[in-house]
């Protein structure tokens, strides 16, 4: 049996907390991921457009072992900037990877583009990024908001708002907990056609994006692919991504991490129409803490693989469902398609 975890997001796998920070006239803004200590972590990258900090280092292949906390940003390669804030304020902590005495906080990071999407990007010569992320570190907390905030909140769909969306599972017959946190900003839709229905409506617990299900007939546009900006033109490189995380209290290597963030992956195939697409830098980090011993068992490496795709696909319809208006939106928010 799958239930949701009790707060329904990334933080109710123990460790883990998350801050947001934004700036809504900028519209745009930084999520970070926090770890209470460093815990074991991959990724996977594939979209065809990423931007990103300290990926390589995640490689199975590669030395460091744990990450201090993983950053989510808007601002297109400005927002890498987001990072150095987060490790600053680890740092002023005693936090990081210990060098004789020297500690340097691991922190990857990967970012979004929200550059055209009504906010007053003219922030001169210095980028707001750092400072952002600096505030989403010292944010970080076990409940936080969704929607319109922090790295989704200039975050744009095909046809609607996008946002930061999250979700958690609990696999009784493992005792593991997984959780999914995304910044939802995709070059396709994340609903059915011109309809309110969620493309990851199957997954859906508890009414957790609406109750909407799926519309009964199928509308006939629903095989339309819905792509940003393009009535405007051809779709256009860099306007685009959807980047996350996905964690777990079970016990995983580096390598297994990266196998869990591929699965994850499956997640935005089942909640954006189309993903990972060459204008795309969907990105997913796999985290584990490490607290249930899975003793090598196969089966519940499938299991929790298989719960880590539909986590995430319920992360990206909460991120779209939680959007709120602000002054200056380009597009409508999900609530007004009612």
């Amino acid at each position: 049996m799958i239930t949701r975890g009790p707060r329904n997001l990334i933080t109710d796998i123990d460790g883990l907390s998350v801050g947001n920070a934004q700036d809504l006239n900028l519209k745009s803004g930084v999520t970070a991921l926090i770890c209470d200590k460093p815990y074991t972590a991959s990724v996977q990258v594939l979209g065809g457009a990423p931007g990103s900090r300290e990926t390589d280092l995640l490689a199975p292949q590669n030395t460091v072992g744990g990450v201090d906390a993983l950053v989510l940003s808007g601002g297109s390669a400005f927002g890498l900037d987001a990072a150095s804030g987060v490790a600053n304020s680890l740092r002023s902590q005693g936090r990081g990877f210990e060098i004789g005495p020297v500690r340097v906080p691991i922190v990857p990071a990967a970012i979004l583009f929200d550059l055209i999407n009504g906010g007053d990007k003219n922030w001169g010569d210095q980028s707001p990024y750092m400072a952002l992320g600096a505030q989403a570190a010292q944010n970080a907390a076990q409940d936080f908001s969704l929607g319109s905030v922090g790295a989704g909140a200039g975050a744009l769909s095909a046809n609607i708002k996008g946002g930061l969306g999250s979700a958690s599972s609990v696999i009784e017959a493992h005792g593991v907990t997984i959780g999914a946190l995304v910044a939802a900003n995709p070059l396709g839709s994340t609903i059915i056609g011109d309809t309110h229905h969620f493309w990851a409506a199957p997954f859906e617990l508890d009414d957790e994006f609406g109750g909407c299900g799926y519309p009964s007939p199928m509308p006939k546009d629903a095989k339309d692919l819905r792509l940003k900006f393009r009535d405007r033109g051809p779709a256009q490189s860099g306007t685009n991504t959807t980047i996350g995380i996905i964690a777990t209290d079970a016990k995983l290597s580096k390598a297994e991490c990266q196998r869990l963030a591929i699965a994850a992956h499956d997640g935005f195939t089942r909640a954006i129409w189309p993903s990972h697409t060459p204008l795309d830098g969907d990105l997913i980090f796999g985290v584990s803490t490490g607290i249930v011993d899975l003793k090598g068992s196969l089966d519940a490496m499938i299991d929790i693989c298989a719960v880590a795709a539909s986590t995430m696909a319920r992360a990206v319809a909460r991120g779209i469902y939680e959007a709120t208006p602000q002054d200056g939106d380009i597009m409508p928010v999900w609530s007004s398609l009612r």
